[in-house]
């Protein structure tokens, strides 16, 4: 695990001091350890929106509190660090049972997710805003074509709507087919159908989240159907 660490610290451009903190961080519950990475994910999250926030105010001086707030959104969610997550190929160095491993569990895009924002909650704790700060923008501008209000801001649930009603004259419909976890872990499976056919499934922490990346999922193979 050592080795795969020291990996891990080149991509993030930074070494950890307490090596626990990086175990701890990469260690999912189902590992069953006295300890596990939520804590680390609760604090990431916080650490990660206001690096966001901050980020936006300074970058977009002109826009209101209401287009920030959607920026934000459209990069501080489970879709958005499962990019970064998988920028930093995060599922080779998870610590799971194996039956999440068999489960396809370096795979999912809430695993993924969580162990991004445990991670950078990890460097905080060890090395404070500032140098989390570096890291985590690096990451974002990194992994975005543009950061501009126009590519941030895609709601493909309306690019979904205009797509079928233009091509079946109907609109999509969303299923919610699963919800697991407890309250403040909640995690819902969607399926986005089109006349009565699936097209796509995803997860989410919450339902908007999940429609919205079962939602682009959807525009993609509409789009290569044509």
């Amino acid at each position: 695990m050592n080795k795969k660490i020291e990996i891990l610290e080149k991509q993030l451009n930074y070494t950890f001091k307490d090596k626990s903190l990086i175990i701890e961080a990469l260690t999912h519950k189902s590992y069953k350890q006295p300890y596990d990475n939520e804590r680390l994910e609760f604090l990431g999250d916080a650490v990660l929106d206001l690096i966001v926030g901050e980020y936006l105010f300074t970058k977009f001086r002109k826009s209101d509190e209401g287009k920030l707030s959607k920026i934000r959104a459209s990069l501080v969610n489970e879709t958005g660090f499962d990019k970064l997550a998988r920028a930093l190929r995060l599922g080779d160095y998870i610590l799971l049972s194996n039956a999440e491993e068999n489960n396809g569990g370096r795979e999912k895009s809430s695993l993924l997710s969580n162990a991004f924002e445990a991670v950078m909650g990890a460097i905080y704790l060890e090395a404070g805003l500032d140098v989390v700060s570096v890291i985590a923008i690096d990451l974002i501008e990194s992994n975005h074509e543009e950061i501009s209000l126009d590519s941030l801001f895609r709601d493909f649930k309306t690019t979904l709507q205009e797509l079928t009603q233009a091509r079946f004259g109907i609109t999509p419909e969303y299923i919610v087919m699963a919800s697991r976890g407890p309250d403040h872990l909640k995690e819902f499976e969607v399926a986005v159908l089109i006349e009565g056919k699936e097209y796509a499934r995803a997860v989410g922490k919450s339902k908007k989240i999940a429609q919205q990346i079962a939602a682009e999922e959807a525009v993609s193979m509409l789009k290569e159907e044509k």
